[in-house]
C-alpha cells in the first residue's frame, strides 16, 4: 500500500478509543459496586503511567503512519487476526471477572481471585491481550517504531502493575 492508510487509520483509532471510554465507564461502575464491597485500592501510584502508555500508542501510532510513512506490509493479515484474538481475549477476561474487572486493582478483602473463563489457563490474561493487542495494532499498520516503544514502556509498565496486583491478591506469597 503505497498511499497513506488515513481512513482506516482514522477508524481504527476511533475502534480503539471507543473501546477505551466504554472501558472506563465499566470500570467506574463496576467500582462503585466493589468499593460498596469494602474493595481496597492497590497500586494507584503507577495508574498514571499504565494511562499514558495508551495515550502514546494513539500518539505514536499516528504519528508513525502520518509523518513518518509507516504503511502496512504484506504481514498486515496476520497483525488483523492477532489483534481480533487479543479483542476476544481480552473481553473473555473482562466478562469472566464481571463486577470485578477494574482498570484499577481494587481487591474485596477475604475474596478468591477469579478462577474461571482464561483465568483457568493463566493469572492475567487481560495483560496479554493488551500486549499483544498493543503490538499487532501497531504493525498492522507497519509502525514497527511504535510497537516497538510501546512493547517496551508496556513491559514496564506490567512488571510494575503485576507485581502490585499479585501482592493484593496474595499471590507474592509462598
Amino acid at each position: 500500500m503505497t498511499s497513506p492508510p488515513v481512513g482506516v487509520l482514522a477508524v481504527f483509532l476511533g475502534v480503539v478509543a471507543a473501546q477505551r471510554i466504554g472501558e472506563l465507564l465499566l470500570s467506574r461502575r463496576n467500582a462503585r459496586i466493589v468499593r460498596a464491597r469494602g474493595a481496597r485500592e492497590f497500586g494507584a501510584g503507577h495508574f498514571p503511567f499504565v494511562v499514558a502508555v495508551h495515550v502514546l500508542f494513539f500518539i505514536g501510532l499516528a504519528t508513525e503512519v502520518l509523518f513518518l510513512g509507516a504503511r502496512p506490509g504484506s504481514l498486515w493479515p496476520l497483525w488483523l487476526v492477532l489483534w481480533l484474538g487479543a479483542q476476544t481475549l481480552r473481553y473473555a477476561a473482562i466478562r469472566a471477572l464481571g463486577e470485578r474487572w477494574n482498570v484499577r486493582i481494587l481487591v474485596v478483602p477475604g475474596v478468591a481471585p477469579v478462577r474461571s473463563g482464561p483465568y483457568r489457563l493463566m493469572r492475567h490474561p487481560n495483560y496479554v491481550a493488551v500486549a499483544v493487542e498493543l503490538i499487532a495494532g501497531a504493525l498492522l499498520f507497519g509502525a514497527w517504531r511504535t510497537a516497538l516503544g510501546i512493547t517496551v514502556l508496556n513491559a514496564i509498565a506490567l512488571r510494575i502493575r503485576i507485581r502490585a496486583e499479585d501482592a493484593a491478591l496474595g499471590w507474592d506469597r509462598p
